[in-house]
C-alpha cells in the first residue's frame, strides 16, 4: 500500500498529465480550470484535490488549496470573480493535495478552518524537518461550524473517522451544494489512509448519513473523480462510493475466512459491479484491499 507521500505525488502527476491528453475530460473543459455551478459557487481543477469556491460581493471563500504550483492560478482566477477580500479558507482534511497551497492563500487571509484533528495529522504526515514549513488551520471545530458570507451560509460538519480522522463536509446551504472532499473518489479507487485515522466502515456510515440529509437537487463536489464521471454530481454518487467500500470489506472478510493470504487477495483485478473504477489512476484495487486488510487485522 502506498504511503501518503507516494499517493499525493502520484495523484498530482496523474492530474497534471490529464490536462494535456488529446481528449480533455469534461470536468477540465474550461481552459483555466474553473467551472461555475450556481449561487456564485464553482470548482477549480488543476493538480490535486478539487478546489471549491464561493465568490460574493462581500468576499471570497475557498475550500482546499491543492499545491503551491496550482494555488496561484486559482487565486488569480478568483480575484477576477470578486473584488472583495479572501474571507477564509477551509481545508476538508490534512492531505498535501488539499492543504499544500495554504501558504499561497495565507498572503491574502489569516483564516484557515478545519476539523480539530487536522493540525496534528498535518504535523504527523509532514516530511522530516518540514512540519514548520506548513500553513496550519487557525480555527478548528469538533462537530459543527457555521458562518455567513454575502447571501450564503457555509456550514461544516464532522461525522467521525472515514477517509481520514478529520474529514470536514462543507455545505453551502442556500445554493444546496456540498463539497465532500475525499469522502468521494467518484468512480475511482480511493485512498484509505489507515495511518491517518481512516475507518472504512465509519466511512460507509458517513456516506449514508450525508445521503439522507440531501435531496435530488443537491450538487456534490468530489475530491477526485474518474474523468469519465467528473468531480461533480449528485447524492447518488455517495451510494456508489458506499457500495464499493461495502463490497471491498465483504471481499476481504470472505477471503480471510477462506484462509487466503494478503498477497492472494491482492491478485484480483476488479470487484464485480465496479469495473469503472479500474482506469489509469494513482491507486489500485490492491491498495484498497491492503488497507482494509490492515484495518481488519489491527490488534
Amino acid at each position: 500500500m502506498p504511503s501518503r507521500r507516494t499517493f499525493l505525488r502520484q495523484c498530482g502527476l496523474a492530474l497534471a498529465a490529464s490536462s494535456v491528453l488529446s481528449s480533455v475530460p469534461s470536468w477540465l473543459s474550461s481552459a483555466d480550470g474553473f467551472e461555475s455551478l450556481r449561487g456564485g459557487i464553482g470548482t477549480f481543477t488543476q493538480r490535486g484535490g478539487t478546489i471549491g469556491w464561493l465568490a460574493t460581493d462581500d468576499g471570497l471563500a475557498v475550500v482546499d488549496t491543492q499545491s503551491p504550483n496550482s494555488a496561484p492560478d486559482c487565486w488569480n482566477g478568483l480575484s477576477d470573480r470578486s473584488q472583495g477580500p479572501l474571507s477564509l479558507v477551509i481545508n476538508t482534511h490534512h492531505h498535501g493535495d488539499h492543504v499544500g497551497g495554504n501558504g499561497v492563500f495565507a498572503q491574502y487571509t489569516d483564516r484557515f478552518v478545519a476539523h480539530a484533528n487536522v493540525p496534528d495529522l498535518m504535523r504527523a504526515s509532514a516530511d522530516e524537518g518540514a512540519a514548520n514549513d506548513q500553513t496550519y488551520p487557525t480555527e478548528t471545530f469538533e462537530e459543527t461550524w457555521s458562518e455567513s458570507l454575502g447571501d450564503e451560509t457555509i456550514s461544516l460538519h464532522y461525522r467521525g473517522p472515514a477517509h481520514t480522522g478529520g474529514d470536514a463536509i462543507v455545505v453551502f446551504e442556500n445554493a444546496n451544494i456540498v463539497h465532500v472532499g475525499d469522502l468521494v473518489f467518484n468512480r475511482a479507487y480511493p485512498f484509505i489512509d489507515v495511518d491517518g485515522g481512516a475507518d472504512s466502515r465509519g466511512w460507509i456510515e458517513s456516506l449514508e448519513t450525508i445521503h439522507d440529509t440531501l435531496d435530488d437537487d443537491t450538487i456534490l463536489i468530489h475530491g477526485h473523480g474518474n474523468p469519465e464521471f467528473g468531480v461533480t454530481g449528485g447524492r447518488e454518487d455517495l451510494l456508489v462510493m458506499r457500495d464499493f467500500l461495502s463490497a471491498l470489506n465483504e471481499y476481504v472478510t470472505q477471503q480471510r475466512q477462506a484462509g487466503a493470504s494478503l498477497d492472494e487477495m491482492k491478485q484480483t483485478e476488479t470487484l464485480k459491479g465496479f469495473e469503472a473504477f479500474d482506469f489509469d489512476w494513482a491507486l489500485s484495487l490492491a491498495d484498497c484491499i491492503e488497507a482494509v486488510h490492515q484495518e481488519q487485522t489491527a490488534g
